[in-house]
């Protein structure tokens, strides 16, 4: 009889929000594949739990070995629970190759619900949450970073962001260059624990901020881009628009073309800023 993978969500800071499920889940589990076994064995200890299974490591590093080996465990008839350091797995966490492959294999997969960082945030920012998006790491390089950044510059919906606390200047400073100083965000440093701290201001704002240095998890909200009527689209944003698709890789007369249709203005008028950008950059 085929096994079940369980995906379980851990706490994010404070272990009193682990489900109770959770503790049900590590104490019966043939297999547990853990991001970090010495968290684990933290986690562990602080429910008062004493795992009966085998316990693996499951990281970045061995995730694509190691997913093979769980997968025969499953269809053996395992139950394998995997757990990350915090949240759940999957979520710019090791699991999607996991959940992939027992799935192709008819595994059923379930999970045990648990704290996410990022709809913390989400509902801490006061900032839209009727519609987001989830962007994870931003790339590390100052390039890659302002190219992401441009592909949802217009985006409307709230966007959520992951950063390590000694990238959020720079990577705060993008957004204000790309979005606009002005555009409201909040900065979710260590939910849960004991110095938790939202910060909220423009992007611009929150740069300076945060040149000062920040520890601790980061979690970044920042506010949708404002509805633009044709009127409000000028040749500079109409070649922005031209750019990001170019780097998106859309020929410029395609670009071009759907730029003029989502601005609401004829193709030569598009077509003119471009030339006139070139003309000017010489």
């Amino acid at each position: 009889m085929i096994g079940t993978l369980v995906l379980a969500g851990t706490p994010i800071g404070d272990t009193a929000d682990a489900p109770p499920r959770l503790a049900e889940e590590l104490a019966g589990a043939d297999v547990i594949a853990a991001e970090d076994t010495r968290r684990l064995r933290r986690l562990t200890q602080a429910l008062g739990v004493t795992p009966k299974g085998r316990v693996v490591s499951y990281f970045e590093g061995n995730e694509s070995a190691r997913t093979p080996e769980l997968v025969e465990e499953l269809v053996g008839g395992a139950r394998v629970l995997l757990v990350t350091d915090a949240g759940m797995p999957s979520v710019s966490d090791p699991g999607y190759r996991l959940v992939a492959a027992a799935v192709e294999r008819d595994v059923r997969v379930t999970a045990v619900p648990g704290p996410s960082a990022v709809l913390t945030a989400l509902a801490l920012s006061g900032l839209p949450v009727d519609r987001f998006c989830f962007e994870g790491f931003l790339p590390r390089k100052a390039g890659e970073r302002l190219g992401r950044l441009r592909e949802v510059a217009d985006e409307r919906r709230t966007l959520v962001y992951f950063e390590a606390p000694h990238r959020l200047d720079d990577t705060l400073s993008a957004m204000a260059e790309v979005f606009g100083a002005e555009r409201r965000a909040a900065v979710c440093r260590e939910l849960t624990k004991t110095y938790e701290e939202v910060r909220r201001g423009g992007l611009g704002e929150l740069a300076e901020w945060a040149a000062e240095g920040v520890r601790g998890e980061i979690t970044v909200v920042v506010e949708g881009a404002p509805e633009k009527g044709p009127e409000e689209v000028g040749p500079e944003e109409l070649v922005r628009r031209v750019r990001v698709r170019e780097e998106a890789g859309e020929r410029r007369k395609e670009a071009i073309a759907a730029v003029a249709v989502e601005a609401g203005v004829p193709k030569r008028v598009v077509f003119d800023a471009v030339v006139a950008a070139k003309n000017a950059a010489g």
